[in-house]
């Protein structure tokens, strides 16, 4: 079967968390006890993300460009998006963050038109707008679902490598052909029982590719 690679965006396809980079330095000092909140339990991921997000004073444009100054992708993630692209194989980010940061940093490094499944965000002069395009009908309040991007490529035939490393991606971990784990995921990966790849960098996602797509 064909692959497709959906990878994880913060600590993941950018070598930093991008954000709590924006968060450390445009957000109010409050947001680490909300963070913790959410640590405990207390918030969902997207509570915690809205409440840091709408303290936030700086414009898009000031956020981007601190993004675009501040923050970078593992090594080979172009040359995955490269070979992907000459063997018609899927890569996109699955991510339960914000358009406005991740699109600001994959442009930077000449990849912008990588697909993209996350929130998407409108600013207004009352502040931030979300939209949660990517989440089970009926649970929007949940926010979006990484597990419902890897169905819906599992069902268009593919096989599908997940790479990633938080809490949140352990639901498309668990219904991907493939997984790539650092961090919590390969921890959780391990106390589950779903085998996986140790990751490291976009090199060893793209050797399975290839391996893949030689068959």
């Amino acid at each position: 079967m064909t692959p497709a690679i959906l990878t994880d965006f913060d600590d993941t396809a950018a070598v930093q968390n991008v954000a709590e980079m924006l968060l450390h330095r445009f957000g109010d000092a409050s947001w680490t006890d909300v963070r913790a909140r959410f640590r405990e339990g207390e918030l969902t991921l997207k509570e915690y993300q809205e409440i840091t997000f709408n303290d936030i004073k700086a414009d898009r444009e000031t956020m981007q460009e601190f993004v675009k100054d501040n923050a970078s992708l593992r090594p080979h993630f172009g040359d995955l998006w490269e070979y992907c692209g000459s063997v018609n194989s899927p890569l996109a980010v699955v991510s339960l963050g914000l358009d406005f940061y991740i699109q600001a940093l994959l442009e930077k490094e000449g990849v912008g038109e990588v697909p993209v499944y996350c929130v998407n965000t409108r600013f207004t002069p009352e502040g931030i707008t979300y939209y949660y395009y990517h989440a089970y009908p009926g649970e929007e309040h949940r926010g979006n679902s990484k597990g419902l991007v890897v169905d819906r490529y599992r069902q268009l035939g593919y096989h599908v490598i997940y790479v990633g490393d938080g809490r949140s991606d352990f639901e498309g971990a668990e219904q991907a052909d493939t997984v790539f784990a650092h961090s919590y995921l390969a921890e959780e990966c391990e106390r589950q029982n779903v085998p996986y790849r140790p990751f490291k960098d976009f090199g060893d996602v793209l050797a399975v590719t290839r391996e893949l797509t030689e068959l």
